[in-house]
């Protein structure tokens, strides 16, 4: 049994290693916020779970359970402090809108009544109808 654990502990911690110098290569290399935000929390998310999983297969049951929380704690709060950095950006002109195929976040502003100042207010269908 020593072997098998071994033997998949060898696999994820070269693995969520590759997967965190990839995330990393991505923040250096992508052009735009949300191409890097993507880098960032996708890849060193994964990254960071395969090195835990192969940490916890090598490690007795109590340990396991505070890599559980470690691994819990990353999967929650690396998709709001991305949603958090996206709307930053999004709100101080940090975007290239010619890469976005929907802004529907503008989408909702019309529709919520909130303009930001410098931003073109997108035509809504029944805006159009007028």
């Amino acid at each position: 049994m020593t072997t098998v654990l071994n033997a998949v502990t060898a696999v994820l911690f070269p693995a969520g290693a590759a997967f965190c110098l990839l995330g990393a290569l991505g923040l250096l290399r992508f052009p735009d916020t949300t191409s890097r935000l993507h880098a960032a929390a996708k890849a060193q998310t994964l990254g960071l779970l395969l090195v835990l999983v192969g940490a916890a297969a090598q490690m007795p049951g109590r340990h396991a359970a505070v890599l559980l929380l470690v691994a819990l704690f990353q999967l929650f709060t690396a998709p709001i402090s991305s949603q958090i950095i996206g709307r930053t950006a999004y709100r101080t002109h940090g975007l290239d809108r010619d890469l976005l195929l929907r802004d529907e976040l503008a989408d909702r502003l019309v529709r919520d009544g909130i303009s930001l100042p410098g931003h073109d207010r997108p035509q809504r269908d029944d805006d159009a109808e007028r």
